[in-house]
């Protein structure tokens, strides 16, 4: 049995994550003092000398940039859930404007749907789909993965075997990686969460 060990970081701060808009697949840049704040630090040791990947976005780019991740490659599956017509509304004003049509949408967890978007089963089933090539091409070659909050959810939800109602099991920091298992067999397992970027001098921040 092929197990695969992988390490995933949310992409740093933009002005829509401050405003609190759903980003979704918006092309959105990192805001000017997160791209500062990532240049001050590194990856841990023992995440520096493994493949990395990217979604897509530029955010998860610049981010990888900044921490001075080199090389990384771009990789469609981990893009952003796709939340559709949602996209760069923010989550109130939805619950507002469509009622009591959201909140059954919202207790329906993992198949949770936004208007013309993906569910995050959907991300799930994409994420076990690059998990595999990965297995099947590399063998089981650990690696780190600068992605989005939603794919992390999914990946965790499933490794936590946590159905995304309710409040979530462990307190999640997104400045921190996050690291799982996977095979085929036995899916998603987590190894440990909230792993501390260091500074770039070596230093913990």
């Amino acid at each position: 049995m092929n197990k695969i060990r992988f390490a995933l970081l949310r992409h740093g701060v933009t002005d829509w994550n401050v405003e609190k808009r759903i980003q979704g697949r918006s092309d959105i840049s990192l805001r000017a003092d997160a791209m500062a704040k990532y240049r001050t630090r590194r990856l841990p040791n023992d995440w520096q000398a493994v493949p990395w990947f990217c979604s897509p976005l530029s955010r998860t780019r610049e981010t990888a940039d900044a921490l001075s991740i080199s090389p990384v490659t771009p990789q469609a599956d981990l893009i952003e859930m796709d939340w559709g017509d949602w996209e760069g509304q923010r989550l109130p004003d939805l619950r507002q404007l469509l009622g009591a049509t959201m909140v059954q949408n919202e207790d329906r967890g993992w198949a949770f749907r936004p208007d013309g978007g993906e569910s995050p089963q959907d991300v799930l089933v994409r994420v076990q789909g690059f998990l595999a090539r990965q297995i099947s091409t590399h063998g089981a070659v650990k690696f780190g993965a600068i992605t989005h909050k939603g794919v992390i959810r999914a990946v965790y939800a499933a490794a936590r075997g946590w159905n995304m109602m309710g409040k979530i099991p462990d307190k999640l920091d997104w400045e921190c990686l996050h690291v799982f298992d996977w095979s085929e067999q036995d899916g998603f397992e987590v190894v440990k969460l909230n792993i501390a970027l260091i500074s770039a001098d070596g230093g913990a921040v």
